[in-house]
């Protein structure tokens, strides 16, 4: 009951119970969110979040914030080094530049309200049926990205990339006042089949297949963010943009590649070295 009365008091299982099997309700929500997914891969669940946990997760955040990663950096879609086995123009040597943060997972409290929310066996198994995958889902072992909150500031920009992990689900904490706004290919990619040159296609400002998700506070996205190649629009005014990451993975063992890891969240750790050759999907990152 503790554990339930934890995450009620985070999610609004008044209006989504997703503690209840046997709810019409979290059939219903289940089915939309599969058919949306499979359709875009993404799907938005409005004030999924209460509005106190969002405050809980702004004082957090807002608290965290002087121990920010910070990046200005450029990289390409798969935050990997420049491949000279390939023309200057190819996505894997097309480069932006990033300027954004990550308060890393590891910085966390054991009871800050994410933590609480990404813990959850009940979230978990919801996250997994509205996935709607054969595999079971995990919490992800990456101590740096496996549940941080993002950060941008005025004139930060996230450029096109892919994740390095199957599944994000976001939690947005904070808007920006203009910008901050997400866009995505869905399913741009697959294993064995990296389509170039539609990458390439957007990464030179084309606009085919490209949707826009612009969250609020309190809303849930569950995107696919290793297939669908995305990124976050150039913030616009003071008002910091936060938002939560909670990340999920069909192989608990695998993290980010050391040379990710240290792009994104400034650092690598001894597992990540050892579990670099540990990827099964053969895609580029």
């Amino acid at each position: 009951m503790g554990a339930m009365n934890e995450l009620d008091a985070i999610v609004d299982l008044d209006r989504y119970p997703i503690h209840r099997l046997d709810s019409v309700e979290r059939s219903e929500l289940v089915s939309e969110t599969r058919a949306e997914l499979d359709a875009y891969g993404c799907f938005r669940i409005s004030d999924f979040i209460r509005p106190e946990a969002i405050e809980e997760m702004l004082a957090e955040a807002t608290q965290l914030r002087d121990q920010t990663f910070w990046a200005e950096t450029s990289h390409n879609p798969y935050a990997s080094k420049p491949d000279p086995d390939f023309p200057e123009s190819h996505p894997k040597n097309f480069f932006q530049e990033r300027k954004s943060g990550f308060i890393n997972a590891d910085l966390l409290s054991p009871t800050s309200p994410l933590n609480k929310i990404y813990d959850s066996h009940v979230m978990t198994h919801f996250v997994w049926e509205c996935l709607g995958t054969e595999r079971p889902i995990y919490p992800w072992a990456d101590p740096l990205g496996r549940n941080p909150y993002g950060v941008m500031d005025s004139d930060h920009y996230f450029p096109w990339h892919f994740d390095g992990n199957e599944f994000t689900v976001s939690i947005l904490v904070q808007k920006a006042e203009e910008g901050g706004v997400f866009e995505y290919v869905p399913d741009i990619r697959r294993p064995g089949e990296e389509n170039y040159e539609h990458v390439q296609d957007i990464l030179e400002g084309g606009r085919h297949g490209v949707r826009e998700l612009d969250l609020v506070p309190g809303d849930l996205q569950l995107f696919k963010g290793r297939f669908s190649m995305h990124r976050v629009t150039k913030i616009v005014g003071p008002t910091t943009r936060y938002i939560a990451l909670p990340t999920y993975v069909h192989d608990p063992w695998r993290m980010n590649r050391p040379h990710h890891s240290i792009n994104y969240y400034g650092r690598a750790t001894d597992l990540h070295y050892e579990r670099e050759l540990s990827l099964a999907d053969g895609l580029t990152d």
